[in-house]
């Protein structure tokens, strides 16, 4: 079982204090500590000790996945937000004849912030399903190989080493890495908690006031916190943020002069119909539109994380410009961008086939795990949105002294 008190120490290879906190909260108990290497630069030797519960988790899934029939005591993988309900669905849209094409321009070098076929549509239907006042501008798109490259481009635009970015706890683990490993951008925190009051009636509530009081924590620390990364659906918590709250965040952004990192990967993927999702993009006045930057893509809500096509739409055209010159590192293939353009503009499958299908899916999914749960007398949060379910199994006397095979996080999948 790896938890955050059994911490691999490593040895310093020269490194900053800082650096060897980092590797030190990152490493866990299931890695071999490592001695540093003499044919890696100090950085070198960072990278490849940073390390994390949910990568070691996810490697060793690998080499042991649970099977039904073949090994039925192999591993179930709980620590990866990767949506397998309707890849059905997908495939056999993704081999239908208008897929197949290929032409020269395809197969060569063209704008690194995506072809203009592609950040068009994306601009059409981020338009549509984000229900913005206006159409949305193709300029304003950068199409990239995953959200994972959005989080380390905008660190590195925005960002000095390091800076600072505030993040609500809880939170999608990997950030950190995004963060850290490119660009030596430190996370500070706004920690929320699972504890109710009279005054905070929801767990891991967040307000403006929680994120002034992080703020200020950090800053009195010396952190140089340049940015803030909300989340919407969130990740892992399931919660969906009102347009109310999420405009009084982005005011708080403002008063700081905080450029705010939008996540709404999983905006298709609200499965209680009682519960609207509005995107910022939906918003008809931004308070600051040149310090909001808005992150999607089709790895969750079109169950595609291994495709690596996500986007970033912004009006700041010097972010835009700058992330263009990064972009040659995070590039998405022609031929897959063909594709991903033919899946976009096919809103009668998507609204008539697919989204019904995926939101029916994960609310079943949902439904039977929460009732799994009920069972167990397992605590958790009842959310209506994402893959996931927050719970807590620390007073299962069955989970406290059992190992856990795989990755272990206190949430669930759906």
């Amino acid at each position: 079982m790896w938890t955050n008190s059994h911490i691999v120490h490593l040895p310093s290879c020269e490194r900053t204090n800082r650096e060897e906190m980092e590797v030190a909260q990152n490493t866990w108990v299931g890695a071999a500590p490592q001695k540093p290497s003499p044919y890696l630069s100090n950085r070198g030797n960072l990278i490849r000790d940073f390390t994390g519960i949910l990568r070691e988790g996810f490697l060793l899934y690998h080499k042991d996945k649970h099977d039904e029939k073949d090994n039925p005591n192999g591993m179930i993988n709980l620590g990866t937000s990767e949506n397998k309900l309707c890849t059905d669905l997908l495939s056999e849209r993704l081999t239908q004849a208008d897929m197949f094409h290929i032409e020269p321009h395809l197969l060569q070098y063209a704008d690194w912030k995506g072809r203009n076929f592609l950040r068009e549509e994306v601009a059409r239907f981020l338009y549509d399903y984000c229900k913005a006042p206006r159409p949305l501008k193709a300029d304003n798109v950068v199409t990239l190989n995953g959200c994972t490259s959005v989080f380390c481009c905008l660190s590195a635009v925005v960002c000095d080493p390091e800076d600072a970015v505030l993040v609500p706890t809880p939170f999608y683990g990997m950030i950190k890495k995004h963060f850290i490993l490119y660009n030596n951008v430190k996370l500070v925190y706004a920690h929320l908690t699972s504890e109710v009051s009279a005054a905070d009636e929801n767990p891991f509530h967040l307000s403006v006031e929680k994120l002034e009081k992080a703020l200020q924590e950090a800053t009195q620390e010396g952190a140089r916190v340049k940015a803030i990364i909300l989340i919407n659906p969130h990740n892992p918590l399931g919660d969906v943020y009102t347009s109310t709250e999420m405009m009084q965040f982005l005011e708080f952004a403002k008063r700081h002069e905080l450029h705010a990192i939008i996540d709404e990967i999983y905006m298709l993927s609200v499965f209680d119909e009682r519960t609207t999702f509005q995107s910022v993009l939906s918003f008809k006045k931004l308070p600051d539109p040149q310090r909001t930057h808005v992150m999607w893509g089709i790895s969750k809500d079109f169950v595609a994380s291994g495709m690596r096509v996500s986007c970033l739409y912004t009006e700041n055209q010097d972010v835009i410009s700058a992330i263009g010159e990064l972009a040659s590192f995070h590039g998405v293939p022609g031929t897959t961008q063909y594709q991903v353009a033919q899946l976009l503009r096919d809103r009668d499958w998507i609204d008539q086939v697919y989204l019904k299908a995926h939101r029916n899916r994960l609310r079943e999914a949902h439904h039977y795990v929460v009732n799994e749960l009920r069972n167990l007398e397992v605590p958790f949060l009842h959310r209506p949105a994402g893959f996931f379910v927050w719970a807590d199994f620390r007073k299962r006397d069955g989970f406290k002294s059992t190992p856990v095979r795989g990755s272990r996080k206190k949430k669930m999948k759906a």
